[in-house]
């Protein structure tokens, strides 16, 4: 096994339940680990016997251009659409932050952790 980390992929979206974060949007970061057997691309050397992580990249920035009233909600899209999509991926932990939250606080950033298990059926 071996994990596929993105760290820090930054986008502004309109997420939020305030009015304000709805018209002007903020800057957010996520943070994506995937689990997933490695052991082959390893070896071989090739693309295409690995998880892609453009794909993975490209699937957080969809999913964070669809407005959401909650952080926890776009990270489970997130997870969603990569079990959905990669199927080689057996565990997905993925971090959604908000830069400088509207909270009335001296606060760098709020974020949503949420992580799974591909469900074997």
């Amino acid at each position: 096994m071996g994990k596929i980390r993105l760290n820090n992929i930054r986008v502004h979206s309109n997420h939020g339940c305030l009015k304000e974060e709805m018209l002007i949007g903020s800057d957010y970061r996520v943070d994506l680990v995937v689990e997933t057997d490695l052991s082959v691309p390893a070896k071989s050397d090739k693309l295409i016997e690995t998880v892609d992580y453009v794909h993975l990249n490209n699937i957080v920035k969809d999913e964070m251009a669809t407005r959401s009233n909650l952080l926890e909600h776009v990270a489970q899209r997130i997870i969603s659409r990569i079990f959905q999509e990669i199927i080689e991926v057996t565990e997905v932990e993925v971090t959604v932050s908000k830069i400088n939250p509207p909270i009335g606080g001296d606060v760098e950033s709020v974020s949503a952790i949420l992580s799974a298990k591909r469900s074997s059926k």
